[in-house]
């Protein structure tokens, strides 16, 4: 069911919006809906991939901050009310981070941020055409499709179906997609010298 509201919200009342169930929300047009909850498995790659990403950076001393469950705010049309999405991961420019930290604000992603990470579930289609062009018009630069569990299309994924990570890099406007599965390295833009395949992906619903 949908938590009936007085009006339309703005982004910024979403933020500090509460129902009190305890379920977790995006934002489409004005209106606060209700997302399905995870499972297990998509909790331990989203857990694994951000800490994964969180030590990289720290060790590297990289100017990114990485961190789950977060709202992104999406472009709206003139004349429609606000929209978001709540990503499985969101890397935050350090810069906007520390920002967000000397406000009192809810934090969240009200710039498009350098890089969002989606972890795959059964309604795999709004990972990969939905979501992908909220962040294409968005214009966040790289966008992961984790598709652990091969899920997706065979259009997207090839046949035989098999876990996937799909980086797509916007250029010129658009989003280009490069493919990793099995044992193969991914090139991520963002962290060019992270070490990191799908295997190793797969493997943290192993634990």
């Amino acid at each position: 069911m949908v938590a009936i509201v007085k009006k339309p919200l703005t982004f910024e009342e979403f933020l500090n919006w509460d129902d009190g169930s305890g379920r977790s929300f995006e934002l489409v047009n004005g209106v606060a809906m209700p997302l399905s909850e995870p499972t297990a498995k998509h909790e331990d790659v989203v857990e694994g991939l951000c800490r994964l990403l969180i030590d990289h950076c720290q060790s590297l001393k990289l100017p990114y901050v990485p961190r789950q469950s977060k709202q992104v705010r999406l472009n709206s049309p003139p004349g429609e009310n606000e929209s978001s999405r709540k990503a499985d991961i969101v890397v935050f420019a350090k810069d906007e981070w520390e920002r967000m930290r000397q406000s009192s604000a809810s934090a969240a992603a009200y710039i498009p941020p350098p890089l969002i990470i989606e972890v795959v579930s059964t309604n795999w289609r709004d990972d990969y055409r939905i979501k992908l062009n909220d962040y294409e018009t968005l214009g966040v630069m790289e966008y992961w499709i984790t598709d652990y569990a091969g899920l997706g299309g065979v259009q997207y994924i090839g046949s035989p179906k098999q876990p996937t990570l799909t980086i797509n890099r916007l250029i010129d406007g658009e989003y280009q997609a490069q493919c990793y599965q099995g044992e193969t390295s991914i090139l991520s833009p963002t962290f060019p010298q992270l070490k990191l395949t799908v295997a190793q992906i797969v493997a943290m619903t192993e634990v």
